[in-house]
């Protein structure tokens, strides 16, 4: 099975991805993990305003089969949630790179950035 892998942001081995626009990071689930975890049900993230550490919980994701924590892949504040997912977590399933964001976050710094995977690294980590 092949799953979609944009070259433009950056994955943790977790599973979450974080693309970056001007000090401003969004962050996301893959195509892979909202694949493995099927169907979402549930999804809790930080409040706008609350600080976040790479490689700390982020929050968490219920479906069907789980419930996993999710880790956050940069260090800074959260600017805004997607609060859509709260009343639709499907939206994880069907757009986790586009109408399935979790947070947005003003980086404290780059460094968790260098950290993440590339495009071809996540890709050969899940194939």
């Amino acid at each position: 099975m092949s799953f979609d892998v944009p070259d433009d942001r950056g994955y943790m081995e977790s599973h979450e991805w974080a693309s970056e626009d001007g000090g401003t990071a969004r962050v996301g689930i893959s195509d892979f993990a909202q694949d493995e975890l099927g169907d979402i049900v549930f999804v809790e993230f930080p409040d706008e305003g609350e600080e976040i550490a790479h490689d700390e919980q982020l929050g968490v994701v219920e479906s069907i089969k789980a419930v996993s924590d999710l880790y956050s892949p940069v260090t800074g504040t959260v600017t805004a949630t997607n609060d859509e997912l709260l009343d639709a977590p499907e939206l994880l399933n069907d757009d986790p790179y586009g109408e399935g964001w979790l947070v947005e976050v003003d980086l404290a710094d780059e460094s968790g950035l260098d950290e993440l995977l590339s495009a071809d690294e996540y890709r050969d980590q899940i194939e």
